[in-house]
């Protein structure tokens, strides 16, 4: 085959067994835009407010976890990627929604997130449970102790917190495009009701920091051990069990999230299958 003309094939796909489980399409991308280029788009808009960097020093399946968020650009070993704003929420969004709502496996860790088509502007519905899985993902690595924390996403008297937030961005800003629009899907309100039970739970322990991330709330219950490098890394359990127990409820529902988000990575054309 001449490479200079390829652009796709399909190849069929076995088991171990020898039993065919589909088909998987194998691409070229030489022509194709990255999803990092649409999300460069957004830089030239005006900015009333920084809400974090998001790196993205990949754009493949395989690379996922070098995509997250923290306060700072700073903060981040050289860092490249993007400012997340008041402008490009939405996108900055759904990129990490995107990005993180497949699990990588053996046919897919090569894949390329790439500039989706305009189908995802008039999805509302898509657009709000990309926000909402944002917030609750591991890419979230906001900490209150890097700046101020724009990421909460509900209310004081929705958490019973002792004293008010520094910020209320999020919580406003899901309010105002989401509520009104009766847009928030039954995946998306399961992750915010299992959240805000979560917050709630953190926010009825002594001494609770009103303004803690959700990263926060987990190394406040999970603890970090540093190794001998002196890196400190959170634990990946509690002994708290109703923590356990609220946290594996919040996870359940955010696979329920992704499986909703899953099926429209491919519509928008975020991946190709």
């Amino acid at each position: 085959m001449d490479c200079d003309v390829f652009t796709s094939t399909v190849a069929d796909v076995y088991n171990r067994k020898g039993e065919f489980v589909g088909t998987k399409t194998i691409l070229a991308y030489d022509n194709e835009r990255s999803i990092n280029d649409w999300l460069i788009e957004t830089r030239q808009r005006p900015v009333t407010l920084n809400l974090g960097f998001l790196s993205c020093r990949s754009h493949d399946v395989q690379h996922v976890n070098d995509i997250f968020f923290r306060n700072e650009k700073s903060l981040i070993k050289s860092a490249r990627g993007s400012w997340i704003t008041d402008a490009n929420l939405c996108e900055a969004a759904v990129y990490v929604a995107v990005c993180h709502c497949i699990e990588a496996n053996w046919l897919n860790d090569r894949d390329q997130f790439l500039f989706p088509n305009d189908g995802w502007k008039g999805d509302n519905e898509f657009q709000c449970d990309s926000l909402v899985y944002t917030l609750f993902a591991n890419a979230n690595n906001i900490k209150s102790c890097d700046g101020v924390n724009h990421w909460i996403p509900f209310t004081e008297a929705e958490v019973d917190a002792k004293d008010r937030f520094a910020s209320h961005f999020i919580s406003d800003y899901l309010r105002a495009s989401a509520s009104p629009r009766e847009i928030i899907s039954p995946a998306a309100k399961s992750v915010l009701d299992a959240g805000r039970e979560l917050w709630r739970y953190y926010h009825a322990q002594p001494g609770a920091n009103p303004n803690a991330s959700f990263y926060d709330i987990r190394l406040h219950f999970q603890g970090a051990t540093v190794d001998a490098k002196g890196k400190s890394k959170m634990n990946a359990s509690s002994s708290d069990e109703t923590y356990t127990s609220l946290l594996a409820n919040l996870r359940a529902a955010m696979k329920n999230l992704a499986k909703a988000i899953e099926p429209k990575v491919y519509e928008y054309g975020f991946l190709k299958k």
